[in-house]
């Protein structure tokens, strides 16, 4: 069962085992124009059947949290602020699982504080967006028009979160939900993850990492997971026909088997 809470200001969902158990909690941080809502009806309520106690925060300006009205000026800092608010009621470290922008804020959290284990999906590479930015500017530069229509205040419509989040079939109902639960982003975080507020790779502590990434995703093209990879000298699995949202693909389970296999061995 999903439970919503609201601490020091921030919208916290949780989903706990229904037995007690020694491993440790799963803390999923959600990407750009989401909220912790994303994790909800996939990946928290399989992880806690297996027997892991998952919580999802939405950050500060997003879904439930304080600071909605001052989203544009919330910094990559301020968020890792709320990871780690978050991360201190917990009793135990967790595993930090970040999608997109929040595997930014996840790899950001690791310069300052330690992890049972951090996975990044699909998450923005350590070297910032601005790679991203172009390779979405010359291949698709519709799409890269419409995200910045979105930034500058435009609503989005189902067309645009189709063709920047998904690669296969999408289902319906799950699509007109998503754009009712979409948001802006602050302009100043985006800035950030740019070139402002890189990740200081020699400052990270490193806990065992897992890199999963998308062949058709076209916010984080499979050639960036690729170099995040290489930055941290891990390999990575690269997802064939999904687009940027793994979480809700048609074939979302795989990439929950392959994270709920690394967890699995990693805490055994």
């Amino acid at each position: 069962m999903i439970k919503t809470d609201i601490i020091d200001g921030l919208e916290v969902y949780s989903c706990l085992p229904t037995r007690k158990t020694k491993r440790p909690p799963l803390l999923f941080i959600h990407g750009a124009f989401a909220g912790g809502w994303m994790w909800i009806d996939t990946f928290m309520p399989a992880l806690a059947k297996a027997g892991y106690p998952c919580y999802a925060l939405s950050l500060r300006g997003h879904g439930g949290s304080h600071g909605r009205e001052r989203i544009d000026w919330h910094s990559i800092a301020d968020y890792v602020d709320d990871v780690a608010t978050i991360v201190d009621g917990l009793g135990a470290p967790p595993v930090l699982i970040g999608h997109s922008m929040g595997g930014f804020v996840v790899q950001k959290y690791l310069e300052r504080h330690t992890a049972t284990g951090a996975a990044l999906l699909c998450s923005v590479p350590p070297q910032g967006l601005i790679a991203a930015q172009f390779h979405l500017l010359f291949q698709k530069p519709h799409l890269f028009m419409d995200i910045n229509n979105i930034m500058a205040g435009d609503h989005a419509d189902s067309q645009t979160l189709r063709e920047a989040l998904f690669a296969g079939e999408v289902d319906e109902e799950m699509l007109a939900h998503w754009l009712t639960q979409m948001q802006s982003e602050s302009h100043r975080a985006l800035w950030d993850m740019s070139m402002f507020n890189l990740p200081n790779l020699r400052a990270m502590n490193r806990p065992p990492m897992l890199i999963l990434g998308a062949e058709l995703d076209v916010l984080t093209p499979a050639f960036l997971v690729q170099s995040t990879g290489h930055s941290y000298g891990l390999p990575v699995h690269i997802f064939r026909g999904m687009g940027h949202a793994v979480t809700h693909e048609k074939d979302w389970q795989l990439v929950l088997d392959t994270l709920r296999d690394w967890l699995d061995r990693m805490t055994s």
